[in-house]
């Protein structure tokens, strides 16, 4: 009898432990722990280089390839036969390529200025979106609609769900372990 409170106690501070835990802790990349953002060099002209593989390093040949900063979409080309692209006019900043259902956020610097670690050019992996989210955009609805971004975005909902969730299972069993079962 003893030994059950303990592993309820136990269970109920795990689980108040998970609601106070930050999610972006939970949904940081525990593989490496450095940032997405991959840093390239750009060429005279602002020339970016690079090319689209797929997830077994091999070319993706003949595939729309966009280059966008922010909402708004700077260039569209193509890949090459062996997968490789350019694009001229770019200057240095954020921007995201996105080609074969794969994206990745970049950091282009001017020629001259990029950090030795810069790689010269950007290398885009089909199939793997980088942009991940659960209630949708900032301020938008997510897929429970209005009322699921509305709990959502306020975090004290959800930890009081969680919290009756836990409570009340835990107290209908103590409930009926203290009620004897003849007279």
């Amino acid at each position: 009898m003893k030994r059950g409170k303990w592993m309820a106690r136990v269970a109920l501070v795990l689980a108040m432990a998970g609601m106070v835990c930050p999610q972006a802790l939970l949904a940081a990349d525990p593989a490496n722990g450095k940032p997405t953002v991959v840093d390239v060099r750009l060429l005279e002209d602002g020339v970016l280089l690079g090319q689209v593989v797929d997830s077994n390093g091999k070319p993706v040949p003949e595939v729309p390839v966009a280059v966008a900063s922010g909402q708004r979409q700077l260039a569209v080309g193509r890949s090459d036969g062996r997968g490789y692209f350019a694009f001229r006019g770019l200057r240095g900043g954020v921007y995201e390529i996105s080609a074969a259902q794969g994206a990745a956020a970049y950091r282009l610097w001017a020629p001259g200025t990029a950090p030795p670690t810069a790689q010269p050019g950007a290398l885009v992996v089909a199939g793997q979106d980088l942009v991940r989210g659960q209630c949708g955009e900032c301020g938008q609805p997510g897929p429970l609609g209005r009322l699921g971004y509305y709990a959502c975005a306020r975090p004290w909902i959800v930890a009081g769900l969680v919290a009756t969730a836990v409570a009340v299972p835990v107290g209908i069993h103590a409930a009926q372990r203290e009620a004897p079962a003849s007279p």
